[in-house]
């Protein structure tokens, strides 16, 4: 009776299973859904809110969004359905064009020794000349290298040990 009075409502006398007969249970601030119920429908309302605002924005013409602003609606129509099929039916043709440069890569073939042509696989060794040798030829003298270890070894030394000079004293 004292409900009468205030016109609140008396909460309900058990538990509330969730409206998509998960097992779960629901609650009144979820609108009867459990919690992933709920957050996927979240979810799911806030991909249709992007898309509808993405082909508002495709029709009026404005590229110029960032994509950051945010999105303010209240209701989702059910003509999204039919939006969010033909965006699917478009996303394979945009991932068909990045799948054309992998393809236009040559194929290397199976990496060999410089020296001896033998098959070295992963096990190869990369020298400062530029080429790929086997365990045998890895080392410079042994398959004659024409780097110059000597001037590229000074170099190294002169960069990390800049000269130091200090000012000159005027005399009084």
């Amino acid at each position: 009776m004292d409900h009468d009075k205030t016109g609140c409502q008396a909460p309900p006398e058990g538990p509330i299973l969730c409206i998509n007969n998960c097992g779960f249970f629901g609650s009144a601030a979820t609108l009867s859904m459990c919690s992933k119920c709920h957050k996927d429908m979240m979810l799911k309302q806030e991909q249709a809110k992007l898309v509808a605002s993405s082909i508002g924005n495709i029709m009026n013409g404005s590229s110029s969004s960032s994509g950051n602003e945010p999105v303010v609606a209240t209701s989702v129509d059910v003509s999204v359905n039919s939006v969010e099929s033909k965006i699917i039916s478009a996303q394979p043709l945009v991932a068909s064009g990045s799948d054309e440069s992998d393809e236009a890569k040559p194929k290397d073939g199976p990496k060999r020794c410089s020296n001896c042509n033998k098959r070295v696989g992963l096990t190869g060794f990369n020298c400062r000349c530029g080429n790929l040798f086997c365990s045998e030829h890895r080392y410079s003298d042994k398959h004659n290298c024409p780097f110059d270890y000597r001037t590229a070894a000074r170099d190294a030394i002169a960069k990390a040990n800049p000269t130091v000079k200090a000012e000159k004293l005027v005399k009084i």
